[in-house]
C-alpha cells in the first residue's frame, strides 16, 4: 500500500467517524473539513476546536473525535469489505464530481457495482415517476430508458415500483448502464422483489450499510438522482409527489428538467404538465433529450434481418403511439399487419390501443 492510499483510507475513516457523529450533517462536516484542511485533521482537533467553526455549535462538536465513532467507522469499513461494497470519501478519488452540484453533498457514498465516470456534468438522465403509474406511462419510460441507453447515456432513478423499474430494467435490458439510488443501505434492497434487478446495476446510497428504508430518506435520496444526472425527467406523477421532489433538486442543481405530457385531467398528469407550464422541456421520446444537449441520436433498434416494413414501423416507435400515428410516420400502408408480427417477435407490446417497443 502507498502513502497515498495509507492517507486515503485515514481520511475515509475520519469521513466515516464524522458521518457518525450525533449532530453533524452533511454541511457541517464539509464545514469542519474546510476549516482544519481534512476531516483527520477536524477530528484531532476535537470538541475544543470545532467551536472555532462558525456553523457548528457545542452540540455538533461534542461528540467530535469520540472512540465510539472511530469504532463504527472501522466496523463499516469491514462490513462493507465483506459485502462488497466500496466507500467513496467526499474529496477523496472515485467520488462523483457530478454531486458537487449539490448544496450538501453526502460525506460517504456507499456503492456496490460498477459506478460510470460521473462528470461535473454527466452525461446521464435521471427517468422518475409515480409507483401506481399507468400501463401508457410504463411502456413509454421501457422505450425512452432503452433508446438512452442505446445512445451511451447513463439511467439513473431510485429503484422503487413503478417508472423507476421499468427504466432500470429497460436499460441494462438494453445493455446499457444505471445508477440506483437508494434510501436504505445498499445492502437493504427495497421494495425486496427488486434484488435481483439490483444486482444488474450499480447502487448508490448515502445511508450506512443495514439501513431501513424510512420515509424521510427518499427526499434526501432524490435530491441525489438530480445530481448525478445532467437533467431528470419526470414521467408521470401527482403534483405533490417525490418525482416533483426530484424536479425541484435538479433545477436547485442547474440541471434540466424534463417533462412527458399527459392526458388533460389526469391526476397523475398533474406533475408533469405544472412542470411544462413551469417551463421544463416536453419530452415525446429519447430524442427531445439528446437534442437538447447535442448528444448523437440513439442507433435504430430494428434487427438488421427485419424485413424493411417491420424495420420502419419498428423505428417510428420512439414512444407509445397509436395505429394512426404509426401510419403516419412510418408510411407503412400494412402498418397493423407489421405491428403484429413485431409483438410475435417480442419487439412490441400493445397497451389500452397504443404500441411501443419492448
Amino acid at each position: 500500500m502507498t502513502l497515498f492510499d495509507t492517507t486515503a483510507t485515514e481520511e475515509l475513516r475520519a469521513l466515516l467517524a464524522l458521518r457518525f457523529t450525533p449532530q453533524l450533517g452533511p454541511r457541517r462536516i464539509e464545514a469542519l473539513r474546510q476549516h482544519f484542511g481534512s476531516a483527520g485533521a477536524a477530528l484531532m482537533a476535537g470538541p475544543s476546536g470545532a467551536r472555532h467553526v462558525d456553523s457548528v455549535d457545542a452540540r455538533g462538536a461534542a461528540g467530535l473525535g469520540d472512540a465510539a465513532t472511530l469504532r463504527r467507522a472501522d466496523e463499516e469499513i469491514e462490513r462493507a469489505r465483506k459485502v462488497g461494497a466500496q466507500l467513496l470519501g467526499r474529496g477523496l478519488p472515485g467520488y462523483p464530481a457530478a454531486l458537487e452540484a449539490l448544496p450538501d453533498p453526502p460525506p460517504v457514498l456507499w456503492v456496490r457495482g460498477t459506478l460510470p465516470d460521473l462528470a461535473v456534468v454527466p452525461t446521464a438522465i435521471g427517468v422518475v415517476g409515480t409507483r401506481a403509474c399507468s400501463a401508457h406511462a410504463r411502456s413509454f419510460t421501457r422505450a425512452l430508458a432503452a433508446d438512452l441507453a442505446r445512445a451511451g447515456v447513463v439511467v439513473v432513478s431510485g429503484l422503487a415500483r413503478g417508472i423507476d423499474t421499468a427504466a432500470h430494467t429497460a436499460a441494462v435490458d438494453a445493455g446499457g448502464a444505471s445508477i440506483g439510488v437508494l434510501g436504505s443501505g445498499v445492502d437493504t434492497i427495497y421494495p425486496a422483489e427488486n434484488k435481483a434487478l439490483a444486482a444488474r446495476l450499480c447502487v448508490v446510497s448515502e445511508y450506512p450499510l443495514g439501513t431501513r428504508p424510512a420515509a424521510h430518506n427518499f427526499p434526501a435520496r432524490n435530491r441525489v438522482i438530480a445530481a448525478l444526472s445532467a437533467g431528470s425527467v419526470v414521467v408521470e406523477g401527482e403534483a405533490r409527489s417525490g418525482a416533483m421532489i426530484t424536479a425541484v433538486a435538479a433545477l436547485e442543481c442547474g440541471r434540466t428538467v424534463f417533462a412527458v405530457p399527459g392526458r388533460a385531467g389526469d391526476p397523475l398528469a398533474a406533475g408533469p404538465h405544472q412542470l411544462l407550464r413551469d417551463g421544463a422541456v416536453l419530452v415525446e421520446g429519447a430524442a427531445d433529450i439528446l437534442r437538447e444537449f447535442g448528444w448523437a441520436d440513439a442507433p435504430s433498434r430494428a434487427p438488421l434481418d427485419l424485413p424493411d416494413d417491420q424495420a420502419r414501423v419498428l423505428a417510428a416507435l420512439t414512444g407509445p403511439r397509436t395505429l394512426d400515428d404509426v401510419l403516419s410516420v412510418s408510411g407503412v400502408a400494412d402498418a397493423h399487419t407489421a405491428l403484429l408480427m413485431l409483438q410475435l417477435a417480442g419487439l412490441v407490446e400493445e397497451s389500452g390501443g397504443r404500441y411501443a417497443r419492448r
